[in-house]
């Protein structure tokens, strides 16, 4: 009776088991150099974002106000343009918009494919043909010409022509991924008691289905992000975003209709390049660790066979 007493108790005082899992995930978080590294960049772009005046002295930085072609020094980090700008200023207030596309596209691409791929395989039937119809469609089109003629014929120069472009074209991968996964779910018990209960098809898909999908939701996050920045800089670098607004893409356009590698002001071509390029490895580094984290199998040896000698 004294055991089953202590028992009782101790199972009264254990804490909850979402309180466990929230605390292994920012444990592993923590233990993840990966998740770690890529976090710390995606912040410090967040920070540039954010706060920008707090990191140059310039407020504008499209404005024509040095002497053309300056080197790097104290006063200019990264020298001037060819045109008399702040480079360090453009880079710094350029982070803003390159952040946006990425985060607003990825975003929507992923809600689009989670609507198209997750309704497919659930419903079934006529709805499913249709719909994989129109998702192997754009996953067999050519993607860069489309978002060439798409971004050019619906008129250059807007973020929201770029973000509208970038969804479009980068939603079908997610959806057949969402599809596939969710068609491996379809026949589950759970879904099965959720049906003979009588619940609503939207209340299984929403409370039943998408939080078993979370870490491939977010894996698809980071990968439509991913695409979106990198093809938002190719977008501005060939001209087809707006050539005034501030932004890395719109960097590379410039420096590249400038020479900047040929007169000798290279920081002007490598410095947005390079964030670009920076960016990127964020969402892939917190990609790769959300999926290691979410997945055991695929942990670094080392990992487990220091879990196990600590056990």
């Amino acid at each position: 009776m004294t055991a089953l007493l202590v028992d009782t108790s101790a199972a009264a005082t254990a804490p909850p088991a979402a309180t466990r899992r929230r605390g292994g995930l920012l444990r592993a978080v923590r233990g993840s150099r990966k998740a770690i590294a890529g976090l710390v960049i995606f912040v410090v772009f967040c920070v540039f974002a954010a706060v920008p005046q707090l990191f140059t002295s310039v407020r504008d930085p499209g404005r024509i106000a040095f002497a053309p072609g300056l080197g790097p020094s104290g006063d200019h980090w990264l020298g001037t343009t060819a045109l008399g700008q702040d480079i360090w200023a453009q880079l710094v207030y350029g982070t803003r918009q390159s952040l946006v596309i990425a985060l607003v596209a990825g975003l929507f691409a992923t809600i689009l494919s989670v609507l198209v791929g997750v309704s497919a395989a659930y419903l079934g039937g006529i709805a499913d043909e249709v719909l994989s119809m129109i998702t192997n469609v754009f996953l067999v089109l050519p993607t860069f010409p489309l978002i060439i003629v798409l971004a050019a014929y619906a008129g250059k120069g807007t973020l929201l022509v770029i973000i509208v472009v970038l969804v479009v074209t980068g939603w079908s991968y997610g959806a057949n991924q969402m599809r596939a996964q969710t068609l491996s779910l379809r026949n589950r018990d759970f879904l099965e008691s959720a049906r003979v209960r009588g619940e609503r098809r939207s209340y299984i898909i929403v409370v039943e289905v998408l939080p078993t999908m979370t870490s491939l939701i977010v894996a698809n996050f980071l990968g439509a992000a991913l695409y979106s920045v990198l093809t938002a800089a190719g977008l501005q670098f060939l001209g087809l975003g707006d050539p005034n607004s501030i932004s890395w893409g719109t960097m590379l356009y410039w420096s590249q209709n400038q020479q900047a590698l040929q007169t000798g002001m290279p920081l002007w071509s490598i410095a947005p390049g390079l964030c670009v390029a920076l960016l990127g490895v964020s969402f892939a580094l917190i990609n790769y660790a959300f999926d290691e984290i979410s997945n055991p199998a695929l942990r670094p040896v080392r990992r487990r066979r220091a879990q196990r000698a600590r056990s």
